[in-house]
């Protein structure tokens, strides 16, 4: 038996009726109470009649009970509301800290086999999730509820990073979405050197010189570290002469160019590509967060990031080597992309801060209209009958397979509930 288990027993309440304690008194569970994952006891505010008499107050869950002593709780003040302590095995009488012996309920012999068993499954399986082969016995609008809970989840969880970045930005959104985007712009791979980029290469700086193109791009590939040593064309020599003036002017000082990373791929996703894509952006949208905030279709967001690398970049993939034109536009997977990892979370931040329920809406709304992405968590979905098409869906299959299915925890997870309490399965 498992702790864990004992407390999803205890959630929802399969133990079987005729509850007695260990004085013999009868047991009526009002209200479990709510389920604490943080210190302390672990479930706050239950509601119990013991005989005759209403009880409100925590629940304290062991294997044992002479854990309760092996935990030291009986010298901890916390644990003084305790009104009901459940174990698998009476083992030991447990008293509160002024020596008030605390009422029992032991559970061995009450729990349904059938869902431990099936729970011992999940925990020892190693297919690629652990409820692989039952999934199909779930019923689709469980799957679908379960989804839409684990899309909020998901963007609650990337809020922390656009939390963490609007802190350090002071409050200031158009700061924040300004490093969010050039984070988002390395893809991945170079996300962290966009990253840096950005910290070291203020908004404010970029927004002076916003209508001219080629010193935005000066200023961002000579802080990107990549106007270093000598050039044959004159295009990066130029670029390297305005640099030096703009980096005196604001006293910049580059960051090592040696953290870009080229390897392992397509040229068109070099970053010198991606910076020039992303000096392309700042140049034709003027105030980027508040379009963002209150762009009212896909297509305006499409618009908004559909920008084409300069001139020179339309037969280069790096300074000093021509190649064969080709035009050099951020394409709309890309921009997918920054509609699910960007703008959904900040303007979910955004929604939140304000208090608007329209706005918190509206980065759920957005990611239900893009079409979803296509990786091997979703291609595995797929296979198993999660056909899904918009990033909404694949963005809740993606928190269930990282957050539950990889971690196995089958007991938080409403498909693998469903499961569990199930008599039977196919």
């Amino acid at each position: 038996m498992t702790e864990e288990f004992l407390h999803y027993v205890w959630q929802y309440r399969l133990y079987g009726t005729g509850l007695t304690i260990d004085t013999g008194e009868t047991l009526e569970v009002l209200h479990p109470g709510y389920h604490n994952t943080d210190s302390g006891p672990d479930f706050f505010n239950a509601k119990l009649q013991i005989g005759e008499t209403i009880w409100a107050g925590n629940i304290e869950i062991h294997v044992n009970s002479s854990e309760w002593y092996n935990h030291r709780h009986h010298l901890d003040k916390n644990y003084d509301n305790i009104i009901l302590h459940v174990v698998w095995l009476n083992d030991q009488p447990v008293s509160r800290e002024n020596g008030e012996i605390i009422p029992v309920l032991e559970l061995s012999g009450r729990i349904d086999e059938n869902a431990w068993n099936k729970y011992l499954y999940f925990m020892a399986s190693r297919a690629w999730i652990p409820c692989e082969n039952m999934l199909s016995d779930v019923d689709d609008y469980v799957k679908s509820a379960w989804l839409e809970r684990l899309l909020v989840e998901r963007l609650e969880r990337k809020s922390a990073l656009v939390e963490d970045i609007l802190k350090r930005a002071g409050n200031d959104y158009n700061e924040t979405f300004y490093r969010l985007l050039a984070r988002n712009m390395g893809f991945k791979l170079n996300n962290e050197a966009f990253g840096l980029l950005a910290d070291n290469l203020p908004y404010s700086f970029l927004l002076k010189h916003a209508d001219d193109l080629f010193q935005l791009e000066a200023m961002i590939f000579g802080q990107a570290g990549l106007l270093q040593g000598s050039f044959k064309e004159e295009y990066p020599v130029q670029l390297q002469r305005e640099y030096a003036f703009l980096r005196s002017k604001y006293s910049l000082k580059p960051v090592d160019g040696k953290i870009w990373r080229f390897a392992r791929l397509h040229p068109g996703n070099f970053p010198t590509i991606r910076l020039a894509q992303f000096a392309a952006i700042i140049h034709k949208s003027s105030g980027l967060f508040s379009r963002v905030v209150e762009a009212g279709s896909l297509n305006t967001y499409l618009d908004l990031f559909s920008a084409k690398a300069s001139g020179y970049w339309q037969n280069h993939y790096l300074f000093d080597k021509q190649a064969s034109p080709r035009k050099k536009s951020l394409g709309e997977e890309s921009i997918r992309l920054l509609i699910i990892n960007l703008v959904a979370p900040l303007l979910f931040v955004y929604g939140r801060s304000k208090g608007s329920s329209r706005l918190t809406e509206k980065p759920v709304e957005l990611l239900n209209s893009v079409d979803g992405e296509t990786n091997s968590i979703i291609k595995k979905w797929n296979q198993l009958g999660m056909n899904v098409n918009s990033a909404a869906q694949t963005q809740a299959l993606i928190e269930l397979k990282t957050q539950y299915c990889n971690g196995k925890k089958c007991l938080s997870c409403s498909i693998g509930n469903v499961l569990l309490r199930a008599k039977k399965s196919k």
